[in-house]
Parts: structure tokens; C-alpha cells; sequence
């Protein structure tokens, strides 16, 4: 498979997701980081969002809930290089109806070479780290002939 380079901009897109069971810690996380999370481009499934929305006071764009599909989305918006950075609360303890979903989103997320922070102490380093106020080259795959490139 082919590669190429494709900036990650200082101003990111990141995607916050979480479970039921995780969404408090994705919010005290968020809240802590809030100012950080200000200068860049917020996107977040529908619950998720409209908690973090409220709760940070900041513009989030807004997909369906991740059983309804907001999964998916969030993953569409990755492989058409929409999104940099994949916040991903996720519960590995409760068993979810919609687990296929939660496998591909984080299966694109990573065959397209972003971010991704499944628990709060990865997140910490990566929103910490001088890199995400940087512009940062990332191998992503080249689509075989005839497919658009993202």
C-alpha cells in the first residue's frame, strides 16, 4: 500500500465520544482542558455533545448518538479527513448492542493514521503534548486507483 503525508493543522479537528459509563469523566476531562479545547474545531457524538456543549459553553458540531449511527459518522468524517483526533471514552466493561460500530470507528481511526485517546491519561498526554499546537505531517493510505482521495 501507498502513502502519503498530509498535515495535521495547529488548529485540530477533534471528534469526543463516550459511553454511558464514561461520559462524567469525559466531561471533568473536558472541563479541565476547556481553554485548550478552544482554539481548536470540536465535533462529538449527540449526547455526548449536547452535555459538552452546554457544560464548556463552546460551538460542538453535533452528530447522532452512537447507536443511531453517530458512530459512523464520526468515522465517515474520518476517512474523509475531516477529523485529526479521536477522544474515545469508551466502556470496556459493559457489553454494547452497537459494539460493531464502536470496533469500525476505531478500526478507521486507526488505518487512517489519527489520534486517538481511549481513556483519560492518553488524552492528557496528547492535548499536553507541543506537538498539538503544531502543524504535524501523518502517513495516510493512498485509495487504489479510482477511488477519491480524502
Amino acid at each position: 500500500m501507498e502513502f502519503r503525508q498530509v498535515p495535521l493543522h495547529k488548529k485540530k479537528h477533534i471528534a469526543l465520544v463516550a459511553h454511558d459509563n464514561k461520559k462524567a469523566d469525559l466531561l471533568e476531562w473536558a472541563e479541565y482542558n476547556r481553554d485548550t479545547l478552544a482554539q481548536h474545531h470540536l465535533y462529538a457524538t449527540g449526547t455526548t455533545g449536547g452535555i459538552l456543549e452546554e457544560a464548556l459553553n463552546l460551538p460542538i458540531t453535533k452528530v447522532q448518538s452512537g447507536p443511531l449511527g453517530g458512530d459512523q459518522q464520526i468515522g465517515a468524517k474520518i476517512a474523509g479527513g475531516e477529523i485529526d483526533f479521536l477522544v474515545f471514552f469508551w466502556d470496556p466493561l459493559e457489553p454494547l448492542p452497537h459494539d460493531p460500530d464502536v470496533k469500525a470507528l476505531l478500526r478507521i481511526a486507526q488505518v487512517w493514521n489519527i489520534l486517538i485517546a481511549s481513556n483519560r491519561v492518553v488524552a492528557d498526554f496528547i492535548i499536553s503534548s507541543p506537538l498539538m499546537q503544531e502543524t504535524y505531517l501523518r502517513k495516510v493510505p493512498v485509495p487504489r486507483s479510482g477511488l477519491e482521495q480524502p
